[in-house]
């Protein structure tokens, strides 16, 4: 009998059996854990690599049986099951695709992960800016001219990563035009997709990059399918890239003690989003629609939609979306993430006769926005007018130069002109605002002048706590 969920079932078999446990981990089966109760009854899945159970790296049995399923769902030559996150992905994916001093097109709005890959690999990239859209105040997609001219002026290009859709949700019509444009040079596209793992549940959903001709795609399973943080897929399907050594660097890359808890919370994921039918997504939408119009019953609140259904953009006039999430929180509820303009939020993928407390939340939204009517505004930074970048950018220096070379602390008002020696990230969203080896603006800086001003938080090596930031010595 075909198993639904091969592994999830393959564990209930295994815990069923009572077995005492003379290996690893140490929790032995939950008996010395001395975590809350509800954790605890979760450990007793916490496995190993167990006889019935297989081999995460060398799958025979349930593991290889619930990544053909997850193959299949998504229609991808090879995929994979992921334990590290979308992170280990896109290293696995530039790994399998670049060597060290190779060329790549990069969008210059991409996560930090694919930076670190890009610096761990050793490749020189080229940042193509994104355009900005006013209806969003987001960084969003590359153009497809812009791809072209990058093309004709790099001919050594290795691979083009891209990043769809974006953490706010926005999707380019131009991107199955940019993977065709890029495979009449027979370049492999990558495609971090850790936001758009649902797109294949529905036509309400945009098209996965995957189905439109991307060579391999990254998906954070745990993000808007029901899987555990950190779970997450990469699916292959290309006559440009082997899948076999993308599985050599996810091998090396990833966990050797894999969690079976996570393993699991795939399997479920992956065939949660099977079995996700049209009438489904009719539910979903309308409850979506109904919720919407309620929102926007409230006075001063912007209820702004996007591409996938999914993601919401909420604002109050005159506020900054941080002090919105400041004050929605103190009411309990909490968003993805706030920027200058407004928060992010991220709607559940409802099946028919799913639950969510929407109304008391909408409850919860209008007095949050009653009390912040009652707070003093803050300035809005025109992010805008400060985000005409240069659309094809080479750093000054190579990751590897950049490493070799003098560095020093200086203020930040000091530094136009100067060449950032360390990544400062706004987070979220992970996007960085300085990449090591690349120049530092009046644009840019401005941009964390006002970040910094509305209470931003940062990641990545800095002083700003002192308004200094590591540049490379002159």
């Amino acid at each position: 009998m075909k198993r639904e969920r091969p592994l999830v079932e393959a564990l209930q078999k295994f815990a069923g059996q009572e077995p005492h446990s003379l290996h690893v981990p140490g929790h032995k089966n939950g008996s010395i854990s001395n975590l809350p109760k509800e954790m605890q009854q979760a450990l007793r899945y916490d496995m190993t690599e167990l006889t019935g159970l297989d081999d995460f790296h060398q799958p025979e049995e349930a593991i290889a049986e619930a990544e053909e399923l997850l193959r299949q769902t998504y229609e991808a030559d090879r995929s994979f099951f992921l334990v590290n996150g979308s992170t280990v992905g896109n290293l696995a994916m530039i790994y399998a695709t670049c060597q060290r001093g190779d060329t790549v097109l990069v969008q210059r709005n991409a996560h930090k992960s694919i930076f670190h890959a890009l610096e761990l690999v050793g490749v020189q990239p080229v940042y193509l800016a994104p355009e900005w859209d006013e209806y969003t105040f987001t960084p969003t997609h590359i153009d497809l001219n812009v791809v072209k001219e990058a093309l004709q002026h790099f001919p050594n290009v290795k691979a083009v990563i891209l990043t769809s859709p974006t953490y706010y949700g926005v999707v380019t019509e131009q991107l199955k035009s940019i993977i065709d444009l890029c495979h009449t040079y027979k370049i492999p596209v990558l495609v971090d997709e850790a936001h758009g793992a649902h797109f294949i549940a529905s036509d309400s959903f945009p098209m996965s990059a995957l189905a439109l001709g991307a060579d391999i795609v990254v998906q954070s399973a745990h993000k808007t399918l029901p899987a555990m943080t950190m779970a997450s897929f990469l699916h292959v399907k290309s006559s440009l890239v082997e899948s076999e050594k993308v599985n050599k660097y996810l091998r090396m890359l990833q966990s050797s003690s894999p969690s079976y808890l996570l393993l699991a919370s795939l399997d479920d994921a992956r065939h949660y989003v099977s079995t996700y039918i049209e009438a489904d997504a009719h539910y979903l939408m309308e409850k979506r629609m109904q919720w919407i119009e309620s929102l926007r019953a409230i006075d001063e609140l912007l209820v702004i939609e996007v591409d996938d259904p999914l993601k919401l953009l909420l604002r109050v006039r005159g506020y900054t979306g941080f002090q919105f999430k400041e004050q929605l929180e103190r009411n309990q509820l909490y968003v993805e993430l706030a920027d200058a303009e407004q928060v992010l939020v991220i709607l559940p993928l409802l099946k028919r006769g799913d639950a969510y407390p929407f109304a008391d939340m909408r409850i919860r939204i209008k007095e949050a926005v009653a009390v912040l009517l009652t707070t003093e505004k803050e300035a809005l930074p025109k992010l805008s007018e400060q985000f005409s970048l240069t659309k094809i950018v080479m750093p000054e220096y190579s990751f590897e130069e950049v490493e070799q070379l003098e560095k020093e602390w200086i203020p930040y008002m000091r530094a136009i002109g100067r060449v950032a020696a360390s990544m400062i990230i706004p987070y979220p969203p992970g996007v960085p605002l300085f990449i090591p080896g690349e120049k530092i603006t009046v644009a840019k800086l401005s941009q964390l002048e006002e970040l910094l001003a509305i209470g931003a938080a940062f990641q990545g090596d800095h002083q700003l706590n002192k308004k200094h930031i590591y540049v490379i010595k002159q």
